[in-house]
């Protein structure tokens, strides 16, 4: 997705040359979230600002929320159905290839040293053993600080143009949504609880969307118990059927739990916060990216999400009731995704499978 902003941005529209479109892929790479909504972010905010970036933002992620709250309504009333039940078999173990592949590749491009190494296997067993994500995260960045900085980080003097307005448009932006919680924690606690969640979840996913999986999961299906390992999975598995960022099945959670404001308020959640530190930081993202302990932080930050997603990936295969078809079927499609299949034919191949074998 972020190699068809750039085409448009970039190549058809020319509202940014290719140096500064890279630096925001940078930005967007090394803070939390979802890269891809955070790309489009930052697009409209280097050419329109602050409005800029709303209108992005919500015109990339709003085609992919209708069509989840499409399957979302869909699966509420017939996922218990015969045929429903043997696509969302084939899905499940369809799901554990996608994860795992994701763990791959995470693994293959951040884990460069013994050290790395260690760290993944460290978070891996905490996780196991209990310890909560958030934590295991945090512990990472402190490991990383210390034993990551490095020293001959790049010295960057070049400041980004600031907005003289920025402060008092992120002050009233701040007052908007301070005022949406206090009028959740009013109208429906649990609504009010929802999003709070959702923003923490969304403040620690460093890497991406797939790095939002095992802390939703922890929270949801673990801590709180809302949904099982299956349902979960299947909200997965429809997220990646959506043309958005995986962590679009944020709106398939809020539809089961409260319905159509259930899904409004997890999805504006899981993304504002993401939302706002693209509008932050891009102003100071020179002197950050030269950060030793920036940089020794987030790298530490990235290996501990190999471990998260290998754990993450255990879970979700434990919940699975494999029989050889499915084993063969997870196989098949995590090659697929390895060889570079591309992610939507391996879904809809597993889902036409399932239907008429399982």
């Amino acid at each position: 997705m972020v190699a068809y902003i750039k085409k448009m941005a970039v190549d058809r529209h020319k509202w940014m040359d290719e140096a500064t479109f890279k630096d925001g892929v940078v930005l967007c790479q090394s803070i939390p979230g979802s890269t891809a909504m955070q790309t489009a972010a930052y697009v409209g905010l280097r050419a329109r600002k602050i409005s800029g970036a709303f209108v992005s933002f919500l015109g990339f992620g709003l085609p992919a929320f209708i069509l989840m709250l499409i399957l979302s309504a869909f699966y509420a009333s017939f996922h218990n159905m015969p045929k429903a039940v043997s696509l969302f078999n084939g899905l499940q173990v369809i799901v554990v290839a996608i994860v795992a592949q994701a763990a791959f590749s995470f693994g293959k491009s951040m884990l460069k040293s013994y050290q790395d190494i260690f760290i993944p296997i460290i978070s891996a067993i905490l996780l196991w053993i209990g310890i909560s994500p958030f934590i295991v995260i945090l512990g990472a960045a402190f490991v990383g600080i210390i034993f990551f900085k490095n020293s001959n980080a790049p010295k960057v003097f070049n400041q980004a143009q600031k907005d003289t307005g920025l402060f008092k448009k992120i002050t009233l932006i701040a007052l908007i949504l301070s005022l949406a919680l206090a009028g959740l924690y009013f109208f429906d606690r649990n609504l009010f609880k929802l999003a709070v969640l959702m923003f923490r979840i969304d403040i620690f996913a460093f890497g991406g969307g797939f790095a939002a999986l095992p802390l939703m999961h922890h929270e949801i299906v673990g801590v709180r118990g809302w949904m099982t390992s299956k349902t979960f999975m299947d909200g997965i598995a429809l997220g990646q059927i959506t043309p958005g960022p995986i962590t679009m099945s944020t709106t398939f959670v809020g539809y089961l739990l409260r319905g159509l404001p259930g899904a409004v308020v997890a999805t504006l959640a899981i993304f504002t916060p993401s939302f706002l530190m693209v509008i932050l930081i891009t102003p100071f993202f020179d002197k950050l990216k030269g950060s030793a302990y920036f940089l020794g932080a987030t790298r530490a930050i990235y290996a501990s999400f190999v471990g998260l997603l290998c754990f993450i990936t255990v879970k979700f295969a434990y919940a699975v009731p494999w029989n050889t078809t499915q084993v063969l079927l997870c196989l098949i499609a995590l090659v697929a995704l390895l060889k570079k299949v591309d992610i939507l034919y391996v879904v809809l191949m597993g889902a036409i499978i399932s239907i008429f074998i399982l």
